[in-house]
């Protein structure tokens, strides 16, 4: 079982930057794919980035790639999503998840644990 709490979402102006948190709870955490969707109003969910266990694989949707780094610190049982250049269609709640495997996934439906989500709102 796993338990996973985001953080670090807010207001930030077009531009700007936030830095989200996912902490986990459990003990094989390193077992994981970690995962970040997230989901607008009166839109589907969708795919932001993944992480493999180690770290050495990683995955982004074309609108983020470039602008967003996700990273994990398997000691902390913590994943990260660094987002810089922060769009106004950025703007949604952004959900952590959690892969049992080794091989990251964009499809939100193999994913075996979610968090409650961090609302992110950009600006313009």
């Amino acid at each position: 079982q796993v338990q996973l709490v985001e953080s670090g979402g807010g207001l930030v102006q077009a531009g700007g930057s936030l830095r989200l948190s996912c902490a986990a709870s459990g003990r094989t955490f390193s077992s994981y794919v970690m995962g970040w969707f997230r989901q607008a109003p009166g839109k589907e969910r969708e795919f932001v980035a993944a992480i493999t266990w180690s770290g050495g694989n990683r995955g982004y949707a074309d609108s983020v790639k470039g602008r967003f780094t996700i990273s994990r610190d398997n000691a902390k049982k913590t994943v990260y999503l660094q987002t810089n250049s922060l769009k106004p269609e950025d703007t949604a709640v952004y959900y952590c998840a959690a892969l049992y495997g080794r091989v990251w996934s964009r499809r939100a439906y193999e994913y075996d644990y979610w968090g409650q989500g961090t609302q992110v709102t950009v600006s313009s």
